[in-house]
């Protein structure tokens, strides 16, 4: 019996490794979801895979001042379907972009096609690296209180804020203050004061996502605050940012870079991506 057993026993085991296999080739690779991954780790190249167009599609209210300041916005996209608010014509528009002024915080996150950008984490700061005008935020996380009042009248205003950041548990939680009035929200001309605040939430809900929410804290313009949709971040794989063997967030074939000096190579440029 001892004897019978010790023969047995391989073949079991033979036909319970077989079984195993075939249940894993039926299921297939596992899900993002049930990948390994650290929540709190952000690090890694990303974009945004929803709507670019602004922080949300529901503009609030705006109070008197913010209906003024948005009335001197002349955009060449328009929120209705009439129109009435843009112009055709890009010279008759004046989006301080078309100036080359920086887009400004927080419309570079969102208001392109192509950009990306890449969080590294350092002591008591983690770094957002934006491909859109090789922008850099820092956002600190060493418990300085987020500036204002006198502190940030004499600070003053910077085209990207100034951010602090920390974690609520899984999320990371950013605020930024002293964001330039000059630069616009969004491609529509939404205005922000100097007095606004942007708070953001990302949370890493699997290896390759990051679900981003933003909001706009601005009583001198708007009569509630701005709370965006959930964007979704994708993790971009190594093989979309390699170009002839050079891999890396500044790796393309061209830079996101509004640089007058730029216009004279524009059309060869523009025939090298889209050949005729």
């Amino acid at each position: 019996m001892k004897n019978r057993f010790i023969s047995v026993s391989p073949v079991v085991l033979v036909l319970l490794l077989l079984f195993s296999f075939g249940a894993q080739i039926e299921a297939g690779p596992l899900a993002a979801q049930e990948r390994d991954f650290d929540p709190r780790d952000l690090s890694g190249i990303w974009t945004n895979t929803g709507d670019i167009d602004s922080i949300g599609a529901d503009v609030p209210p705006m109070t008197p001042a913010g209906e003024a300041r948005f009335n001197e916005s002349v955009p060449t996209r328009s929120r209705s379907a009439e129109g009435e608010r843009g112009v055709a014509d890009p010279r008759l528009s004046n989006d301080p972009t078309f100036d080359c002024n920086p887009r400004g915080f927080p419309r570079i996150l969102y208001d392109t096609t192509v950009a990306q950008f890449e969080f590294i984490h350092i002591e008591d700061r983690i770094l957002q690296l934006l491909q859109r005008e090789r922008t850099l935020r820092e956002l600190w996380m060493d418990g300085r209180a987020l500036p204002s009042g006198e502190d940030l009248d004499n600070i003053g205003p910077s085209w990207m804020g100034h951010s602090v950041a920390q974690w609520q548990g899984d999320e990371l939680v950013v605020n930024t203050a002293g964001m330039d009035d000059r630069a616009w929200i969004d491609f529509f001309g939404q205005p922000k004061s100097f007095e606004a605040r942007v708070e953001e939430r990302y949370r890493r809900v699997d290896v390759d996502t990051i679900e981003l929410q933003m909001t706009l804290y601005d009583p001198a313009f708007y009569t509630v605050p701005w709370v965006s949709e959930t964007k979704i971040l994708r993790r971009v794989p190594a093989e979309e940012i390699t170009f002839f063997g050079w891999t890396g967030l500044f790796s393309g074939v061209t830079d996101l870079m509004c640089a007058p000096m730029n216009d004279e190579r524009a059309p060869s440029t523009w025939r090298l991506i889209t050949p005729e």
